[in-house]
């Protein structure tokens, strides 16, 4: 976290449910809002929103279990039940929640199962839980890299099917390094994750109390702007934008529009 006002950034390791600890970041001033980023991934995916959200923001990021500087699991865990962790560990009634892909299906998760928790959601490239996904020979690949457990196959999928821009597209070098270096660790943390409790999002959605924001890129998987679509239709009041010139990676890929968006949708 850069240049910002208001609390100084502190990086803290939250305990989580059942063992282990969770890297988090603080920093900023303002109303709070919870970062979560997608599978395969790490905190850094928000690197370039995160100096100018802090700027009107209390702004915590942090790395899913098993991901980036947080511990890998060692038992099943559920990653509502993480998020819930890291609001109590600072505090925090109630927040903001901007989740993308499986971020996204975690927060969305988290303000049915604790709806007086959330102050308002913005969904960004973002999967839902009980969607039926299609079987593609995609879809297909990535199964038999897990099964093998083979992290370079499974990076060059991410690579090549969510990150489409490329390494030479803005934020290219950071997303392939992400990739790269959380492929094993995916890997080990993706055979211990457990479905959040109780019903699936999907048939839900109408029960979302809160503002909604669905943001997804036009170079992203069709699926997601499928998925993009029934959450903007099914949300009560919920608003969707269409970004351009994003892939799935669209906090790297346009910082400067997805900050533009959610400074304008997050409660003061």
């Amino acid at each position: 976290m850069s240049q910002h006002t208001g609390r100084p950034v502190s990086e803290v390791h939250v305990p989580a449910p059942g063992g282990g600890r969770l890297w988090a970041e603080r920093g900023g001033s303002g109303s709070p809002v919870v970062l979560l980023h997608g599978s395969g991934m790490d905190s850094r995916l928000w690197d370039a929103v995160l100096p100018e959200l802090a700027r009107h923001h209390d702004v915590i990021r942090y790395d899913a279990r098993g991901l980036g500087r947080s511990d890998r699991p060692e038992r099943p865990f559920d990653d509502v039940a993480d998020l819930r962790a890291v609001l109590d560990h600072f505090g925090l009634a109630s927040a903001a929640l901007v989740g993308l892909s499986m971020g996204g299906e975690t927060a969305l998760d988290f303000a049915l199962a604790h709806p007086g928790r959330v102050t308002a959601l913005a969904l960004v490239g973002a999967s839902v839980s009980g969607h039926d996904w299609p079987q593609d020979p995609e879809s297909t690949a990535y199964a038999e890299a897990r099964r093998r457990g083979d992290a370079a196959a499974l990076a060059g999928l991410e690579l090549s099917v969510w990150a489409a821009m490329g390494r030479t597209a803005p934020g290219g070098e950071l997303i392939a390094a992400m990739v790269e270096e959380n492929a094993a660790r995916r890997i080990v943390s993706e055979q211990h994750l457990t479905g959040a409790p109780g019903q699936p999002a999907e048939p839900r959605l109408g029960e979302v109390a809160v503002p909604t924001l669905i943001v997804h890129g036009d170079r992203d998987h069709p699926e997601i702007a499928a998925i993009a679509r029934r959450l903007a239709a099914d949300i009560p009041g919920a608003r969707g934008h269409l970004v351009p010139a994003a892939d799935h990676y669209l906090p790297l890929r346009t910082p400067e529009r997805l900050t533009e968006l959610l400074l304008a949708h997050l409660p003061a």
